[in-house]
């Protein structure tokens, strides 16, 4: 990487359309996870706050350079879960600060390096469901079925519908206007896409997804003139919160209850807010990471700080908890983003927009939206990135498909877990194999056995090492060579030192070590 993608004002060609672009996808996601989060109308605006803060302040903090932080649909259920049981949606704010205070001192216990031990294969699943589940949960915006809230992620939703029943339903009630307009919108996003019309000056400053938007809003407007039947209006449109003076528009920001301090229950909410919004945090910054096309690395503890901070703001002013999400930082990626000042104008148009321009943006139809969520759900999940794992072998291509499947049947969280866990299988299978090398050759009375163990032996390769000895015949000769070992841990020194006292010689087998000076003591600990 050169030097100058470090610089973040020389990079604005490039940093601002980007920002635009995640500007205009977040600001439904924003608008929808407040919604579902908090079920209250009149507390939209919650999710505008943890954009911008998300944006701006997390931007500005971050050692990431494309990743993208806001309101995260993950978050929703516990969002919802917590305002029922501490009371109120202040008290709530109360346990969004304390959580980005946990977050914070995690940050400086250097928890983020948790962050490094997510198998490859496992994110790269995770892009792809997050593709195909973008994919599916914006077609029914597309046809103008807009029951759920847009950048719902998990399978199951509360309304008793699923992924794939709101498919069918989007189908049995779709609108035509919505269609049209999602049609056109994304015919021309795949022009705009490509080569020739990226040469033309214009395009690549102002991006295709503002012309789709504009052109939506056009499109809506002739429907409501010359064809009011397939018109949209309501539901069917961006639907951001306008304050009809400044003191109403300062209403919209709330401050914590802090006399809640005293209740457990807060304390509860804060660590599980601390936990869950740290996890996805590292899981988005894993993947934006991958995803980078210059393959720059994260500070994983500088972002937990980060995101320890924003959310302690958000908490303060009535905003909801924040993490970095993968939705909107690969459309930073895809729109051509070469530093973080695309994550921070997006979140200063969303500000800019919200306080001087929220009547125009009420006129954006969601199916124009939903065309350029459905481009970014595409280029998630490539072909290529299937024909590409499957090449890698079973250890990558099982864990791979086995998380994508998660995934799409339950929710990000656990959809990882079950990924994590078939992974973790074949790096453990992997690593019993490759412990050590067997060597048998004739010995005079039976067999010379050479055991060479590997550069690195820890206490996972003690059962396969266990095994080996048991099973070692009669009357041998074993050589056990930690020569080329850097580490042997101790729970293998005891192993081969147990054998040595007791296994050999009931089977009259001699033992020679070779390279491993502490064999010998291990007996006197």
């Amino acid at each position: 990487m050169s030097a100058n993608k470090n610089n973040l004002f020389s990079n604005l060609k490039y940093d601002f359309p980007a920002g635009l672009v995640v500007y205009l996808v977040a600001l439904p996601l924003c608008l929808g996870v407040a919604l579902a989060s908090t079920g209250r109308p009149d507390l939209l605006f919650s999710g505008i706050i943890s954009g911008v803060i998300g944006g701006i302040v997390i931007g500005s903090l971050s050692g990431s350079s494309l990743g993208v932080s806001g309101p995260a649909a993950g978050l929703v259920v516990i969002v919802l879960t917590a305002i029922e049981t501490l009371g109120s949606f202040e008290a709530f704010l109360l346990a969004v600060v304390l959580a980005g205070a946990i977050q914070l001192l995690a940050g400086f216990l250097n928890a983020g390096i948790i962050g490094y031990y997510f198998p490859s294969s496992v994110i790269k699943g995770m892009l792809a469901a997050i593709g195909i589940t973008l994919i599916l949960k914006e077609i029914p915006h597309a046809f103008g079925y807009d029951a759920d809230f847009m950048g719902d992620e998990a399978f199951s939703q509360k309304d008793g519908q699923n992924t794939f029943t709101e498919v069918f339903n989007a189908i049995r009630y779709s609108s035509t206007g919505a269609i049209i307009i999602s049609a056109i919108s994304l015919g021309l996003l795949l022009l705009f896409d490509r080569p020739f019309m990226k040469r033309i000056q214009l395009f690549k400053f102002l991006p295709g997804a503002l012309f789709v938007v504009l052109i939506g809003i056009v499109l809506n407007a002739v429907f409501i003139n010359f064809f009011p039947s397939i018109a949209l209006s309501g539901e069917h449109l961006v639907q951001l919160p306008v304050a009809s003076s400044a003191s109403e528009f300062i209403s919209f920001f709330k401050s914590p209850d802090f006399t809640a301090i005293n209740k457990v229950e807060v304390y509860t909410v804060a660590f599980t807010l601390a936990i869950v919004a740290s996890l996805e945090t590292l899981l988005s910054v894993e993947a934006t990471d991958k995803l980078d096309p210059y393959k720059r690395n994260t500070p994983t503890n500088r972002e937990l700080k980060a995101q320890g901070i924003g959310n302690m703001v958000s908490g303060l002013i009535g905003g909801l908890p924040i993490t970095q999400v993968i939705v909107r930082s690969s459309a930073n990626i895809e729109s051509g983003a070469r530093t973080k000042m695309g994550t921070i104008t997006h979140g200063s148009i969303l500000l800019l927009s919200a306080i001087f321009i929220p009547k125009f943006l009420n006129y954006i139809p969601l199916a124009s939206l939903a065309a350029v969520l459905l481009l970014v759900g595409y280029k998630l999940s490539k072909v290529q990135l299937y024909s590409g794992m499957y090449k890698l072998g079973k250890e990558q291509f099982i864990p791979f498909i086995v998380t994508i499947i998660a995934i799409l049947s339950t929710d990000l969280l656990k959809g990882i877990a079950i990924g994590m866990v078939v992974a973790i299988y074949f790096i453990l299978r992997k690593n019993y194999k490759h412990s050590y090398h067997y060597k048998k050759e004739e010995y005079k009375d039976g067999d010379i056995i050479t055991i060479v163990l590997s550069e690195e032996v820890t206490f996972l390769n003690k059962g396969s090492i266990g095994h080996t000895l048991d099973h070692l015949p009669e009357n041998s000769k074993v050589i056990i060579d930690g020569s080329k070992s850097m580490s042997i841990d101790y729970d293998v020194l005891e192993i081969i030192q147990e054998f040595r006292k007791h296994g050999a010689p009931a089977k009259n087998i001699i033992v020679e070590t070779r390279g491993i000076e502490s064999v010998a003591s291990v007996g006197g600990h």
